[in-house]
């Protein structure tokens, strides 16, 4: 499916980078991260979605030498997982509030994912797909029901209800994610499907 035509590469590189500047904002910034449900759901998603809108403006130079050694999508999605895995570490949480450096990091991280998982996921197909899901849901429930069980408050920056609040969220949105994933597997297949019978006929 094509995106609209208003929706040019030039335009969601705009947004993009209207997008950063709003999630940077001191005023927003502070407010996501004051809870720590918040930093990790509500904060996270925009950044990455900001690194792809990003990666849309990319020159078609740029774009053929990273899909050069993105074969597959398999380094790209590799990163991603890399780098959602170490921002879920409870002390990434807390450095970022306390030194500026470790927070642009985080950002930055955020940013490379997103641009990561736009010029990957298609290349990737269903079955790098499913191996990067099978991989990054299951962890994502782990540090969810650590979060829930744990007695003890493992960011120092937040309290013992947010955390436990944040481990529900964060299974139940591996629980929607995997479920969307596998409804949007079974429509590719049954086009699939369909278009070879097309073909046959």
């Amino acid at each position: 499916m094509r995106p609209p035509a208003w929706c040019t590469p030039a335009r969601q590189g705009l947004a993009g980078l209207l997008l950063a500047a709003l999630l940077a904002s001191p005023p927003l910034r502070q407010w996501l991260e004051a809870s720590m449900w918040r930093h990790m759901l509500l904060q996270f998603p925009p950044w990455m979605l900001a690194g792809a809108l990003l990666a849309a403006a990319l020159p078609p130079r740029a774009r053929g030498g990273i899909a050069r050694w993105n074969a597959h999508g398999i380094a790209g999605l590799v990163g991603v997982g890399v780098a959602l895995s170490v921002l879920m570490v409870p002390r990434v949480l807390d450095l970022a509030l306390q030194d500026a450096g470790t927070e642009a990091a985080k950002c930055a991280a955020l940013l490379l994912a997103g641009a990561a998982i736009r010029l990957s996921w298609g290349p990737a197909g269903l079955v790098v797909q499913c191996f990067f899901l099978g991989m990054q849901l299951p962890m994502m429930v782990v540090v969810g029901q650590l979060y829930i069980d744990s007695p003890l408050r493992l960011c120092n920056a937040y309290l013992l209800d947010d955390q436990e609040r944040l481990g529900r969220w964060l299974i139940a949105v591996a629980a929607l994610l995997a479920l969307a994933w596998l409804a949007h597997a079974a429509w590719r297949l049954v086009r699939r499907e369909d278009a070879r019978l097309a073909g046959i006929d």
